[in-house]
């Protein structure tokens, strides 16, 4: 992009990375401060709501983006074609010779839906996370910057995998470096206690877990795991465990050829009565209703 210029992105994707690679931009959500974003640093930036990038402090917008990369002017024009720079590149600068002085790159990812676990994860993070290239330490935006304008054979699969990674390596380094006290179920991961007996309910959620099994397979007494379990996760490990069995199964219902008895056994449930009970009991409706509304 070339000064002037200020984009409203409205496209209601409920997560958005946006990375600085040339130049320095404002980013403001609405009904947030702004926020000065210079060269390597990176955002990622929740939805539905609004936000606004530009070349300077309340600069008017003069393009919108709208539900499914629809790019139009204020007045409703498409610039879509008129903005477009190359293969997934789009922008006020021409590209002919070298960029000038002032103009800004910017990488911009968007996550038109996510699932039930990683909206899970979204919950617990504050609306935007912004981190640097020297706090990532990571190749990976150089790696997707090379990528991004080839089209080669499968290349929107390497640049979707590409940026799920430079979102994990955000969320990685955002959270290893955070104090905040909202993140303390991050940490528990790396307890020595509460680490190992999350990692038994993660990867088995059909095994018929029980606080004396874990325990049992943590190597310490029932008591010593509920209440450590219960300081640093916040809730009791079955609570924990329901939980995380209805939000995988909400995930599992929604892909294809899944039955409500093969998913209910997939989380642990030994009738599709019982699974059917605590589905709509914990998310409202029922998982037939729920997997309907996944493939609608």
């Amino acid at each position: 992009m070339a000064p002037p210029w200020s984009i409203r992105v409205q496209d209601q994707a409920p997560l958005a990375l946006v990375a600085v690679t040339r130049g320095q931009v404002w980013l403001q959500r609405d009904g947030q401060d702004p926020q000065s974003m210079d060269e390597g640093s990176i955002a990622l930036i929740q939805g539905p709501d609004s936000y606004c990038v530009s070349d300077s402090l309340g600069r008017e917008p003069t393009i919108v983006i709208l539900p499914g990369n629809d790019c139009r002017s204020l007045d409703g024009r498409s610039v879509a074609q008129s903005m477009l720079l190359g293969v997934r590149t789009w922008g006020t600068a021409s590209l002919d010779g070298p960029p000038g002085p002032d103009t800004t790159e910017m990488l911009i990812g968007t996550y038109e839906s996510v699932g039930a676990v990683g909206q899970r994860l979204l919950t617990t993070l504050p609306p935007s996370i912004t981190t640097t290239a020297d706090a990532l330490d990571s190749p990976l935006v150089d790696l997707l910057s090379a990528e991004i304008d080839k089209a080669h054979p499968g290349q929107t699969v390497v640049l979707d995998r590409l940026l799920d990674l430079l979102v994990v390596a955000v969320l990685r380094s955002w959270l290893t470096s955070c104090s905040d006290p909202g993140t303390s179920w991050f940490q528990s991961h790396l307890d020595d206690v509460v680490g190992p007996a999350l990692s038994l309910m993660h990867d088995h959620p059909d095994h018929p877990w029980t606080v004396a099994s874990l325990a049992a397979e943590v190597g310490v007494s029932r008591a010593a795991l509920a209440r450590r379990f219960n300081d640093l996760v916040g809730q009791p490990p079955m609570t924990y465990l329901t939980d995380w069995r209805l939000t995988l199964a909400a995930d599992l219902l929604a892909e294809p050829g899944a039955t409500v008895t093969s998913v209910a056994h997939q989380v642990g449930y030994a009738t599709p009565f019982a699974f059917s009970t605590a589905f709509k009991r914990v998310r409202g409706l029922s998982p037939a209703d729920h997997r309907r509304l996944a493939h609608a």
